[in-house]
């Protein structure tokens, strides 16, 4: 097999990859447009129909960090399979919720089953490839994962023209199986010679050698932070941009959102054609220096004036430049993690969706306003730069020839990383 036929993988393995990376954007965008619906439907205020979308996350995190392990132990495929199956079954149950109490038990649910799909996607690349090959096929994913949040909020908008709520949850129940058919093309990338071995104490070992590696730690914390502004914009934008804020409707605001989540596709696919001649340390500085500047210009926007049009340019820049710190960001954090895939992108999750999780609720538990979403944004962005400039300072990883299966370890299963 060529050099070149090596450095690109299959066009069915990324569609298949990255669609198994959209259950974050799934769980929520779809029915984003219906959720100030939501709360009044089930009797409950704006803050416990964000917890709808919080405790999701937290499921999302969370699961992660049992998924990722656990496929390090017993191969990729079977929790795979077992995870999506489950998240479409939950989301199924969601349209019949009699409660708030119920759905948020039942969102919690769905987070747990889908974040076996987005742990176990990115360790089966990193099975596969390492350093910029990695960071390029990472930003390949993140251009067919951001048609997620390009269509969800704009099919769960036209959808409320017909139905209720509810019956969002019932497509993404059907959207669940069609990731599970998806989930069925994708071959073990993990074969029982590279498995680690033991119980739950290795897993722990696993898992506190990785989170004590600064060239792990570092980029992770990037990840988490410099991804918060969009889930920042999830959890408020649309109180903000609907009825509390500039007097969108359900349609015109799906639309909104789905003009600036092509940012994530675009940037994503900027730096799959970037990388190689910039590195992926470089394209993460540029991006969490623009999300920052644009949040600045956003909050000057929302003091000087109400139109909505001092404040879509900016949030444009801030969500598309996820496309850009995700896949560069990742690839960074998980270059160094060859023995332990499944434990390293399970805490990666795991700091990207508890931020995600915990911030959005905290800042607006006095109210939503532009203010406040405003001001978020421009805290978590600044911390994300403060924390980019020691990942900045290193030498990017050597691109290194990309593999046409696992990367061979003489390692003994079972042994943590980094052990003698």
């Amino acid at each position: 097999m060529t050099t070149e036929t090596r450095t690109r993988p299959p066009l069915r393995q990324v569609l298949a990859l990255g669609g198994l990376s959209m259950f974050g954007p799934l769980s929520m965008d779809l029915y984003l447009p219906g959720l100030p619906a939501l709360t009044d439907d089930l009797h409950t205020t704006e803050a416990t129909g964000q917890l709808t979308m919080s405790l999701c996350m937290v499921g999302l995190a969370v699961g992660q960090l049992v998924a990722g392990p656990l496929s390090d132990r017993r191969g990729r495929r079977l929790p795979l399979l077992v995870g999506v199956a489950l998240f479409a079954v939950t989301s199924l149950a969601c349209a019949f919720a009699p409660s708030i109490e119920v759905l948020l038990v039942l969102r919690l649910l769905g987070g747990l089953a889908g974040a076996v799909g987005i742990v176990v996607a990115r360790a089966m690349v990193r099975d596969q490839w390492e350093g910029r090959a990695a960071a390029r096929v990472f930003a390949l994913l993140m251009v067919v994962s951001g048609a997620a949040p390009v269509l969800a909020p704009v099919i769960g908008s036209q959808l409320l023209r017909v139905t209720d709520w509810r019956g969002v949850f019932v497509v993404l129940a059907g959207i669940g199986l069609v990731l599970l058919v998806a989930a069925f093309t994708l071959p073990e990338t993990l074969p029982p010679a590279r498995r680690c071995t033991g119980g739950a104490r290795n897993t722990l070992r696993a898992l506190g050698t990785v989170a004590r590696d600064r060239s792990f730690l570092a980029p992770a914390a990037v990840l988490a932070l410099g991804c918060c502004s969009m889930f920042v914009y999830i959890a408020m934008g649309s109180f903000v941009l609907q009825a509390d804020g500039y007097g969108l409707s359900p349609q015109l605001y799906g639309i909104v959102f789905a003009v600036n989540a092509t940012g994530i596709v675009l940037a994503g696919r900027v730096s799959a054609w970037l990388v190689d001649r910039v590195g992926p340390r470089r394209l993460l500085g540029a991006a969490v220096v623009a999300a920052l500047a644009a949040a600045l210009v956003l909050v000057a926007g929302v003091l000087l004036t109400r139109s909505v049009w001092a404040v879509l340019p900016p949030l444009f820049v801030i969500v598309g430049a996820v496309g850009m710190i995700m896949p560069n960001a990742t690839a960074l954090a998980m270059s160094g993690q060859a023995t332990s895939a499944g434990a390293a992108s399970a805490l990666l999750g795991l700091g990207q969706f508890l931020t995600g999780a915990l911030i959005p609720p905290a800042a607006s538990a006095g109210g939503v306003t532009p203010l406040v979403m405003a001001v978020t944004m421009a805290g978590t962005a600044a911390a994300a730069v403060l924390l980019a400039v020691p990942v900045l300072r290193s030498r990017d990883p050597d691109p290194g020839p990309p593999r046409d299966g696992p990367p061979r370890d003489e390692t003994p299963p079972g042994t943590p990383p980094g052990s003698p």
